[in-house]
């Protein structure tokens, strides 16, 4: 598709570089991004925003239902979502963060970025499930996954991790360092009306794709295009019994173990007597005692690659 100019769709497109992501790596690709748009498809407008509240006045201020281009990661995707949804903005990803789970579940993967760019601007747009989080906070879509539990504690020490470890290497580091500091909190889920788990668990997690944490096959039925989310509650847990399930996890073998549950939802409620450490799409968020998480289908227009599902 990089082959010669594009078309980009109904009105002008915006391309949007977080040099943020992938811990600051991406800040290179501006020069090259800049040439590439200028032969390629001249009409689009680029711009490099290292400032999330800038970044989202650009969004708001762009027409309704065009097409605003992404170029970071999983991050990125969320701290903008409010504003894509408030404007009914559709997405095209360049995927060069850190965790890629949304472009994975996009069929995004892979692509070299001059690759996923032409096709971000001019690729057709297919509606996808998104999920929203409350809690006494605030409320917070999402398009990945959020974390309740030990793995969201791994997400927020993967945000403080080294800038040189990066993908799943980084999230394994933090798995590794939040296991000396393991906490089983007593959990009570209720889905969709139903009660389904009440007593400790390790975490429990809302899945809109397959995969969190760079790649991990946490709920390898999840489809982005269902209506609906998936939940993951892995039971009780120490520490031995956490790092022999790692592996598993890791291979997508999890779900045979007997701790280890899966259900598909449209509403769900987790309570806890303590605070549990929160994380949405991998960025860690307040914790708090009691979420709620609701599926939202086809509430985001976005762009599809080859290996979507």
């Amino acid at each position: 598709m990089a082959g010669g100019p594009v078309a980009a769709p109904a009105g002008l497109a915006l391309v949007l570089l977080n040099p943020r992501a992938a811990g600051g790596r991406t800040r290179r690709l501006a020069d090259p991004l800049r040439q590439w748009l200028a032969s390629q498809a001249p009409e689009a407008a680029f711009a490099v925003v290292d400032d999330v509240d800038r970044a989202r006045a650009l969004l708001l201020g762009r027409p309704e239902g065009s097409r605003v281009v992404l170029v970071g990661g999983d991050g990125t995707v969320h701290c903008l979502l409010p504003a894509l949804l408030q404007r009914k903005l559709s997405l095209g990803l360049v995927p060069v963060g850190s965790g890629n789970d949304l472009a994975r579940a996009l069929g995004l993967r892979g692509l070299a970025w001059p690759d996923a760019l032409a096709r971000a601007l001019c690729g057709p747009a297919a509606g996808c499930d998104l999920g929203e989080l409350v809690t006494e906070h605030g409320a917070w879509p999402f398009a990945s996954s959020v974390e309740a539990g030990f793995d969201a504690a791994i997400a927020r020490r993967a945000a403080e991790g080294p800038q040189w470890l990066r993908g799943l290497p980084r999230y394994l580091w933090a798995t590794l360092r939040e296991l000396a500091a393991l906490r089983r909190r007593r959990l009570r889920v209720i889905v969709d009306g139903e009660l389904v788990h009440d007593s400790e668990a390790l975490f429990a997690s809302c899945l809109n794709t397959p995969t969190y944490g760079a790649g991990m096959p946490a709920v390898p039925g999840a489809c982005i295009d269902d209506g609906r989310l998936d939940l993951l509650i892995a039971g009780r847990f120490g520490r031995f019994g956490t790092l022999l399930m790692l592996p598993r996890l890791l291979a997508g073998r999890h779900l045979g173990h007997p701790q280890v549950r899966t259900a598909p939802f449209s509403e769900l409620r987790v309570e806890c007597e303590a605070e549990m450490p929160l994380a949405a799409d991998g960025e860690p968020l307040a914790g708090a005692r009691a979420i709620k998480v609701r599926a939202m289908p086809g509430a985001l227009q976005a762009v599809r690659g080859p290996r979507a599902g």
